[in-house]
């Protein structure tokens, strides 16, 4: 019985998590696994991962199921090869939560410990709420997945930003970023 508990569940999330060599992430794109429903994991706002009503207090963990995490038209899964479970994300997966500098490349390191260059496979995007104007920044980090950019990142990137016929830019990686119009 404990051998088939080994196969289902967290404990099948994290073996197929820990076959990714490295920091290398596992071809969650290319596993086709059957649904299997959903499992009690919330990604909160504040992206702390929560496992039945519990933050999952384990940082290695949180990163190994961050490396199996996927979105589909039907929402965000943990995907192993044979096993496919819903999960719920409040906002975004990840937090871009530090800002690095690389010749004229932003360089952003998420929550869970991916590193992400902003250009033109991974965009930095500012949405702005109609109603508050609060900007939501965010950029890309793989596939369908995005990292919200945390308030003091975004407060380096208006920092390090110009002034272009009324809106504030960045550039990295050949490309330019608008962060928002100037006040």
């Amino acid at each position: 019985m404990a051998d088939e508990a080994s196969k289902t569940g967290l404990n099948a999330l994290a073996q197929a998590a820990k076959q990714a060599p490295g920091r290398g992430l596992p071809p969650v794109h290319l596993w086709n696994p059957r649904h299997c429903g959903e499992i009690d994991i919330v990604i909160r706002r504040d992206g702390v991962w929560m496992h039945e009503g519990s933050p999952i207090g384990r940082k290695e963990l949180v990163r190994l199921f961050s490396t199996v995490l996927r979105k589909d038209p039907d929402g965000y899964h943990l995907v192993t090869p044979v096993e496919k479970m819903n999960i719920r994300v409040e906002d975004l997966p990840f937090r871009a939560v530090a800002l690095g500098r690389e010749g004229d490349d932003l360089i952003f390191t998420t929550d869970v410990g991916d590193e992400v260059r902003a250009g033109p496979d991974d965009a930095i995007v500012v949405e702005t709420d109609p109603v508050t104007g609060e900007p939501a920044p965010r950029i890309h980090v793989r596939r369908d997945l995005w990292a919200r950019i945390a308030r003091p990142v975004f407060y380096e990137l208006v920092e390090l930003a110009e002034e272009v016929d009324g809106r504030l830019i960045v550039r990295s990686g050949g490309q330019t970023f608008s962060l928002g119009a100037v006040a």
